[in-house]
């Protein structure tokens, strides 16, 4: 185990805190909750960039498809530039993750945030489909890549005794992200380019990361004692596949985070369109639906949400990884067609959505926590990266045959029955491995 220097220097230590009956707040340096807040801040806004798209959809793809738009096009399109989105997560969080764990974690961050932030601002000049499907492939390199390094730096910088929350409000900070998308979507209304302009405030950030963030010693002390090495180089790819160990890590988190946010974008987001449906379908004007349809997503989902996203380290912490996503996994399973076909009114499907919300996104905390406790530190970047980013690769496949379904069947029948896909992930999680409790591998 590697011993901690001074929070300052970006250490960390994984000794225990004086008693374990304390908080798990207690004794966290001031250096580790600014680590928190940046990283936080990175990835709230990697949020953004990816909900922005889901909220200004309905207005952007008629505006730049033209008058042959109809909402058939616009659910086509929709879930084909989600795909297109997360294969840029993929390609981004696999060149960016390998390079946070051989240059380090502070100079790719900053290059990740920067590349989000440009790509969508550039959004505000598209004027076809090809412009937007370029962009959103860019945009979601930087996003793809940023998360893995946040999470991450997270992990190494924070004691094991406090590493599953603050890892798990790491990724919980992200329904902030879509608080503000949604909020940028309502403002701008049919002005959609103007949300993407707003997708430029995080480039700011980069100043904070270059002023305040250290490389954790972890990093710097495994770069120093393989820098004469040659069979063990930090973020390699060929030693995260060629060590069977390591392989079966990835491979099995890559298919547990497929199912999550091929779930997520085919099912979670669609919590919009399920209100417009039932919006339209109770006679309420075309403009009206859709903003009350954003509120529902927005906000009414995505607080039910946010709930489970912060709930889902502390039931890590009681019960286990792979319990926490067990539960979670098959209460998802059940809320989905629950949540499809029981409300009958706007109302009463806003009193359910809180709790679909929370069953099927705060997994996705446990992501953020359980990858980077999967694989050591010169490694740490890049399996994190591998999981979640080659998930979507995965998941971009998923969402080309959801937005192919979501034309030929009714939209609840179609989430209903990609909402199955819950099913497989309580198969992978039975064969990981258990990291409670444990120390980050080396």
């Amino acid at each position: 185990m590697i011993s901690g220097k001074s929070p300052s220097t970006g250490g960390a230590t994984d000794s225990p805190l004086p008693s374990s009956s304390q908080p798990w707040y207690r004794g966290v340096t001031s250096y580790q909750w600014l680590i928190l807040i940046i990283a936080s801040a990175g990835w709230i806004f990697d949020v953004y960039e990816g909900q922005i798209f889901n909220i200004t959809a309905p207005q952007l793809i008629p505006s730049v498809v033209g008058n042959g738009s109809d909402a058939n096009a616009t659910k086509f399109w929709s879930d084909t530039f989600f795909g297109v989105f997360l294969l840029g997560g993929a390609a981004g969080g696999l060149l960016f993750g390998t390079l946070a764990d051989r240059i380090g974690r502070k100079p790719t961050m900053v290059a990740t945030i920067l590349m989000y932030s440009v790509f969508s601002g550039l959004t505000y000049f598209a004027q076809n489909l090809w412009h937007v499907g370029i962009l959103r492939f860019l945009v979601a390199m930087g996003t793809g890549g940023e998360w893995a390094v946040a999470a991450s730096l997270v992990a190494e910088v924070f004691p094991t005794r406090a590493r599953t929350h603050a890892s798990g409000i790491f990724h919980a900070s992200s329904v902030l992200g879509t608080w503000i998308a949604t909020f940028a979507g309502l403002w701008v209304g049919e002005r959609w380019r103007y949300a993407y302009l707003v997708g430029v405030v995080p480039a700011l950030l980069v100043t904070v990361v270059m002023a305040m963030v250290k490389e954790p010693e972890r990093w710097r002390n495994v770069a120093e004692e393989t820098a004469e090495q040659t069979d063990e180089k930090p973020g390699s790819l060929v030693e995260l596949l060629g060590n069977a160990r390591w392989r079966n890590r990835a491979l099995l988190g890559m298919l547990l985070a497929a199912v999550g946010l091929s779930c997520y974008w085919a099912v979670h987001v669609s919590g919009q369109a399920l209100a417009l449906n039932i919006l339209r379908r109770n006679g309420v004007a075309s403009k009206s639906a859709m903003e009350k349809a954003k509120l529902a997503y927005g906000f009414i989902e995505s607080f039910g949400g946010g709930l489970g996203l912060l709930s889902f380290g502390p039931i890590c912490s009681r019960i286990g990884r792979k319990r926490a996503f067990f539960w979670s996994q098959a209460g998802a399973f059940l809320i989905v067609p629950i949540t499809c076909y029981l409300p009958q009114t706007y109302h009463q499907l806003l009193l359910i959505l809180p709790l679909f919300g929370f069953l099927t996104l705060g997994m996705h905390a446990g992501y953020a926590i359980y990858f980077p406790e999967l694989f050591p530190t010169r490694l740490r970047a890049t399996g994190t990266s591998f999981c979640f980013n080659v998930g979507r690769v995965l998941t971009a496949g998923m969402l080309f045959f959801s937005g192919w379904l979501k034309t030929k069947v009714d939209l609840p029948l179609a989430m209903s029955l990609l909402g199955g896909l819950f099913l497989l992930g309580l198969i992978v999680i039975h064969f990981m491995p258990e990291t409670k409790g444990q120390p980050l591998p080396e």
